[in-house]
């Protein structure tokens, strides 16, 4: 976890420290038990035994961690631990066997990035509704258009929100598509099924009837240095964090004693300085553009990862992905948290929105001519199609 250099990743405990990844290994390798015992390998019963007995094994994750260095994995002490959990049961040579240690590794993982992506869903809906409110409220307080840093033309608040939202809305579809198309991994030492086919009529039910005990998809075949499911959740990560560092940089920005259209909401404790007592730092804003600025190299990670996934299984890129891809999700899930709480408290000015837009009218309307305009910025005149651009996002969040 991020702890004292990672303010908030408290947001993710429980989804993407060691224990998770520990527990999450333990799921699949039962779910292998039952997968063997859908397909006729074992009984029902003995499979039913067996996982009780592993569900209730206690695992030592500080042990598991320092004995992963010996194989270069986890996956191989934590399969000792659960075969030393069944003891003398014959049922304890059939643990693990026929998979190889990427299946349980890179499904646990798949475990992992679908509770997160359940979780940030959950705080992309909030925010989501939060924006939807704000763009609604604001459909028409007009205020200055800036590009390029500088007074553009006018525009309304209640568009500002509707990009927002439309970011988020954007987001938000990524992450429940990758995550209702998350992959089993199954393909044994070299990705042929080899030894599941020496015990099991037909290898490829059984990785089926995995898939389906983890309700996760059967993609065809194993997809060992082929990367794109880590890819693909890694890029929708990103999407999160670019979406939410946009909302976080504008209120920032918007937040400026210069400008001070938008505030970011008191909470106690939260904003002061170790120094300057009268200030109000807008905290959550900092930490959630960070998340964005921070995002995007470690989804380059990934994709260099996948680009060096050589052989039948590879050497160094997929040990690369596994603290990257962790360092990913807990900074997303910590910054979907933290956006919602964000645009929970915003506070917006908008009569001084407009002041600022009158006072600005003859930089505002020089798009029009200029000095032939009144000075002053009225919205049915001057913003053209932006109400009905906040409808149309209205719309399809409704939707």
């Amino acid at each position: 976890m991020g702890g004292l250099l990672g303010p908030g990743t408290h947001r993710a405990a429980g989804l993407t420290g060691d224990a998770a990844v520990a527990d999450a290994m333990r799921t699949v390798e039962i779910a292998w038990l039952r997968a063997l015992a859908a397909t006729g390998v074992l009984e029902a019963t003995e499979a039913d035994r067996a996982a009780e007995t592993l569900s209730g094994a206690r695992l030592d994750v500080a042990d598991l961690s320092r004995k992963a260095e010996d194989a270069g994995n986890p996956v191989v002490p934590l399969v000792t631990a659960l075969r030393d959990a069944l003891g003398d049961d014959p049922l304890a040579a059939r643990v693990h066997r026929g998979l190889t240690s990427q299946d349980t590794l890179d499904t646990a993982l798949v475990l992992l990035i679908r509770d997160a992506f359940d979780r940030i869903g959950t705080d992309l809906d909030t925010t989501a509704d939060q924006l939807a409110t704000l763009a609604a409220q604001h459909r028409d307080a007009v205020m200055p258009g800036r590009t390029l840093t500088q007074y553009a033309v006018p525009v309304t608040f209640g568009l500002t929100a509707a990009q927002w939202l439309a970011g988020v809305l954007d987001a938000r579809d990524a992450v429940r598509d990758r995550r209702d198309h998350l992959p089993v991994q199954c393909g044994g030492a070299a990705g042929t099924l080899s030894l599941v086919a020496e015990f099991g009529t037909d290898p490829v039910a059984t990785a089926r009837a995995f898939a389906a005990e983890l309700t996760l998809r059967w993609p065809g075949l194993p997809w060992h240095t082929r990367r794109r499911p880590v890819t693909d959740a890694g890029d929708a990560l990103v999407g999160v964090c670019d979406a939410l560092g946009v909302v976080a940089t504008d209120v920032g920005v918007l937040g400026r004693p210069e400008i001070a259209e938008v505030r970011e909401g008191a909470a106690p404790g939260r904003g002061g300085s170790s120094t300057m007592p009268h200030k109000r730092n807008p905290v959550l804003s900092v930490l959630v553009r960070s998340a964005g600025l921070q995002a995007p190299q470690l989804g380059a990670q990934l994709h260099l990862a996948a680009a060096q996934a050589v052989d039948q299984r590879p050497d160094g890129a997929w040990h690369t992905e596994w603290p990257t891809l962790r360092r990913l999700l807990e900074l997303t899930i910590t910054a979907a948290a933290q956006a919602a709480e964000l645009t929970a408290g915003l506070e917006i000015d908008t009569a001084l929105m407009r002041t600022h837009a009158d006072d600005a009218a003859d930089q505002l309307l020089a798009e029009r001519g200029g000095s032939g305009e009144p000075a002053s910025c009225e919205p049915t005149e001057y913003l053209g199609a932006a109400g009905r651009f906040v409808d149309t996002v209205l719309a399809r969040h409704r939707s």
